[in-house]
């Protein structure tokens, strides 16, 4: 499975953005998606993933503010981010695992190359 990521930006404070992770290769069927972002010097973090049948799950800290979805049909999965903060500029990755929707990164077997969200203040 080859996973693109894209949607990336930047964005004021307050503002919103639409990620979107297009997959190739194989359909996704079974896989439950992952969206995490990573700044520099810092562990990669959770933020949100959805099963195959689109049951969600968020970190908290997120919750509220991001939504994500999947389009099956589409082989794609998207992440809707409002009420950005300067704090959630990284680089945002997409993941896809067999496990079913888990924040531990590395039960995630396939990587999209990431898109950078820069939030200004």
């Amino acid at each position: 499975v080859q996973l693109q990521a894209s949607g990336g930006g930047l964005v004021q404070a307050g503002g919103s953005l639409r990620l979107s992770c297009a997959a190739s290769g194989r359909t996704l069927e079974s896989y439950a998606m992952g969206w995490f972002r990573q700044v520099p010097g810092k562990e990669r973090e959770f933020v949100a993933a959805i099963s195959w049948g689109g049951s969600t799950y968020y970190t908290d800290s997120m919750k509220g503010r991001f939504v994500i979805s999947r389009d099956n049909a589409k082989n794609t999965v998207y992440l809707e981010m409002n009420s950005l903060k300067p704090e959630d500029t990284a680089a945002y990755y997409c993941a896809a695992t067999t496990w079913g929707p888990r924040a531990d990164p590395s039960k995630y077997l396939y990587w999209g190359q990431g898109t950078q969200v820069t939030v200004s203040s």
